[in-house]
């Protein structure tokens, strides 16, 4: 078994203790190289050890995990955020593929980050443009938990590939693919991402995305025409009819009265 080092970097002495015990006994890949109570005792174990990942709290004093990002070259570490951050941050942190870790720290919840937090790490040393997209996306998440939006308007996907960064505006429509999800955008592009339908819906919420089926969540801005001959569809721009559930079918056109009237 490969072996990754690692450090932890926290302001809350227990939270070191505690998660520096459940590495141990949970992540039997994962040596750990030392805990930092600040930004500054971090870098200092970065200079001495070769690190492989940082556990990092986002609020700390002084410095928080943001600035302590700008001052290392992060394209080296994978980053597992430990947080303890509100809804609104949480949704930032799941839009940007970036492992994370909620507070109080639950051993099942770190034996998927860090095997998550592994296999892309990996995947970074041999694919450069996985790297950049890894960067961008820890960019991405530190401009929008300082924004005055709760709206998200970049999500990067992780697909079998590594990742892609999106935006938004730009999504057509959702499908769900079983535990998968595929994104269509105009034309004929789309992506097959690694993640459910349910979770896209949350992270989508505010945007003027619907879901008409169990299957399909459409972003109203690309909507065209419904049609009620022969079922209820959605047609889109680019001419795709999409089925509308008999269930959400008066929901649908309520909520689509509202976005014309918005």
């Amino acid at each position: 078994m490969k072996e990754y080092k690692a450090i932890i970097i926290d302001d809350e002495r227990k939270v070191r203790e505690a998660l520096g015990i459940m590495i141990r006994e949970y992540c039997p890949e994962i040596r750990l190289f030392g805990a930092a109570a600040s930004a500054a005792e971090g870098r200092e174990l970065l200079q001495n050890n070769k690190i492989d990942f940082i556990f990092l709290d986002i609020s700390m004093p002084k410095e928080d995990g943001f600035d302590f990002l700008k001052t290392i070259p992060k394209e080296r570490y994978g980053i597992i955020f430990v947080t303890a951050f509100e809804e609104y941050a949480l949704n930032a942190i799941k839009a940007n593929a970036i492992d994370y870790l909620l507070k109080p720290v639950h051993p099942v919840d770190l034996q998927d980050a860090v095997s998550r937090a592994i296999k892309y790490h990996e995947l970074r040393k041999v694919k450069a443009e996985v790297r950049i997209i890894y960067n961008k996306s820890l960019d991405n998440l530190q401009a929008q938990i300082h924004s005055d939006s709760p709206q998200i308007e970049n999500i990067t996907v992780a697909d079998q590939f590594g990742y892609q960064m999106v935006r938004v505006s730009d999504l057509m429509y959702l499908e769900a693919d079983s535990n998968y999800t595929i994104l269509h955008f105009s034309g004929l592009e789309k992506i097959v991402a690694t993640r459910a339908l349910s979770e896209f819906e949350k992270l989508l919420e505010g945007h003027h995305f619907f879901r008409i089926h169990k299957s399909i969540l459409i972003n109203l801005h690309f909507l065209r025409a419904l049609s009620s001959q022969d079922g209820n569809f959605a047609e889109l721009t680019d001419g795709t009819r999409l089925t509308i559930s008999r269930r959400k079918a008066g929901e649908f056109k309520d909520a689509v009265k509202e976005y014309i009237n918005r």
